[in-house]
This record gives structure tokens, sequence and C-alpha cells, in this order.
């Protein structure tokens, strides 16, 4: 099961292999066996979740745990329903060397074929019932996946601020590394996936 000693997997002096070879060679083979064995259990864990959640899910896009030049920096899957699977607004689910994360979030590598806008994504804070989300956190779109994030009741009307045309809000949960280990993660996905789901749909209103 994915626990504490999974982020701390990220921890390691260089994620590009070039780099990797010139200054530390002797460590690339526990890497590489460290990342494919935490990288097995995240694989199974987002199958299992994918079991749980059902229709209209499409499978969850896995990404892999390094790209053929570099080792990646976290893990990352996200959700979609099936007959949204053209647009950008993703539930995302991210494991870094800090934390697990599941938000719902704007792929802006996918913005340009997306079925809608940035614009129609940022929907999702209209009339927010800010009591039924009080303890999710929000984050900018430019924020750093390691800053502190404030939760919906800290956050105050006029600071949801859009900067220009491409700025995004993401809305979701953060479970701290230490949390890992005491707790049952693949309900804490699920159940943070299922609340989130209204605001998913209202950006596709």
């Amino acid at each position: 099961m994915l626990s504490s000693k999974s982020c701390e997997i990220f921890n390691i002096p260089f994620f590009q292999f070039a780099q990797l070879k010139k200054y530390c060679p002797e460590e690339i083979p526990r890497i590489k066996a460290d990342y494919k064995t935490h990288w097995e259990i995240w694989k199974n864990l987002h199958l299992e979740l994918h079991r749980q959640l059902g229709q209209p899910f499409s499978e969850p896009h896995i990404e892999r745990w390094c790209n053929g030049w570099q080792v990646r920096a976290h893990f990352f899957a996200y959700y979609k329903y099936e007959f949204n699977k053209n647009s950008a607004a993703i539930i995302s689910v991210i494991l870094n060397r800090r934390r697990l994360q599941v938000s719902l979030d704007w792929h802006c590598y996918r913005a340009d074929r997306s079925q809608i806008n940035v614009h129609q994504y940022n929907q999702w804070w209209d009339n927010l019932d800010r009591k039924r989300f009080a303890d999710f956190e929000i984050w900018n779109g430019s924020e750093s996946e390691y800053a502190d994030f404030r939760q919906v009741n800290a956050f105050s009307e006029n600071e949801f601020v859009l900067k220009d045309a491409d700025d995004f809000w993401c809305i979701g949960r953060n479970l701290e590394k230490d949390d890992l280990d005491k707790t049952d993660i693949v309900e804490f996905i699920y159940q943070t996936i299922r609340e989130l789901l209204p605001l998913y749909e209202k950006c596709h209103q």
C-alpha cells in the first residue's frame, strides 16, 4: 500500500538520467528499483479506484514513472468522465515528496484541444457551497505543488482573482506524508473524488 516511504523515493539529487550517470551512477539501480516498486503500487491503486468508481468514468490516465530521459519528480494520474474525454478539466491525483493531493485541476497541456475553455472550468467557484467544502483547500494553478495551501473557510471572496485569461484555481484535499501511514488511501481518494464531482460537472455545464 502507498505509504510515507512512497514519498521518500522522490528525495533524490537529480531526476535526469544524464545527471545521475555523471554524478551518482552507483545510485541508478537502487533509484530505478524503488521507482518501479512504488509505481506498481500506484498503478494498482488506481486500477482499484477505477473499479470502485465505475461509470461514467473512463479509464484513468496513469503517467509512467519515467519518460526515457528522466524519472518523475512525482507520480501523476487523472480521472475524467467518458463523455468529457476531450476536456482539460480533470480530477488530478499527485504523489510527491511532501504529500498526496487529490484535486479538481485544469490540464494546461491539453487546453488547446479541450472541449471547454478555462473560463468554463473556473465556473466551479460560482456560488460555491462554502459550508460543504469548508475543509477543502484552494490554490492557484501557478503555485508550487509543495506550497502551503489554505482551506475554503479561510479564503475570502475577493481573494479569488484571476490574473489573466489563462489563470485558474484548484480545489481539493491534501494528505501530508506522515498521515499516509494511518489512512486508508483508496478510501481517501475515492471519497475526495466523489465529493469533487459536483464541481467537475459544473465545469461542463
